[in-house]
């Protein structure tokens, strides 16, 4: 569906894999060369002149800034525009921020992502998605092992097969071929979605597309 992307800086996790690290790796990626500091209503104008009225707030972690981007949702909302909040699921949004939000992404992160288990499960965090209707759940998979931690976390908190997503984590073409395989069985098998990388694809792992 074509949308446009705003990607704040800011994560409160550290994922071995993450492949956007440029957002909160400052040893790696300085940040006065990663991120523009931006006033909301510069950034409602660059959004509406895409002529798209479908917003993906990502990150990083969006959550980490929500006080800081009502506004900005605040007048997307009244131009029309569908807005749809990546997480990690480890806060806690409030109700203002979570009023504007027509559908939550959320991605808890699995031992794979190499985050200890206290900073990537926060209970109260993932029961309030869990209990939300227009919250979707996306796995980042590694190993077929992956997939039966996932599975575990969906019974603990009475996630619905039918909104979770599995994803199989590559960032090259053939080792994303090689893992749909045998996850795309794994999907049918457990009742879940599969979810592609489907910018990969069509442009390999690059920035700004």
């Amino acid at each position: 569906m074509p949308c446009v992307f705003l990607r704040l800086a800011l994560c409160n996790l550290r994922c071995s894999w993450c492949d956007t690290k440029y957002t909160w790796d400052w040893k790696h990626y300085p940040y006065d060369q990663q991120v523009l500091d931006m006033e909301p209503d510069d950034i409602v104008q660059q959004i509406v002149a895409y002529n798209c009225n479908h917003l993906v707030l990502t990150g990083g972690e969006p959550t980490l800034q929500a006080s800081q981007t009502v506004p900005l949702l605040q007048s997307l909302q009244s131009r029309g525009f569908f807005i749809e909040v990546e997480t990690n699921g480890t806060i806690l949004p409030d109700k203002e921020f979570s009023e504007l939000v027509n559908q939550w992404n959320v991605s808890p992160k699995l031992n794979n992502s190499g985050n200890s288990r206290a900073h990537r499960e926060v209970g109260r965090a993932l029961s309030y998605f869990a209990e939300a209707t227009n919250a979707y759940f996306k796995y980042v998979i590694c190993t077929p092992e992956d997939v039966e931690e996932a599975t575990s976390l969906n019974e603990s908190y009475a996630i619905p097969p039918s909104r979770t997503l599995l994803m199989p984590q590559a960032t090259d073409t053939s080792e994303l071929s090689k893992k749909s395989e045998w996850l795309t069985e794994l999907c049918k098998k457990k009742g879940f979605r599969f979810s592609n990388r489907l910018h990969i694809l069509l442009w390999g792992a690059r920035r700004g597309i």
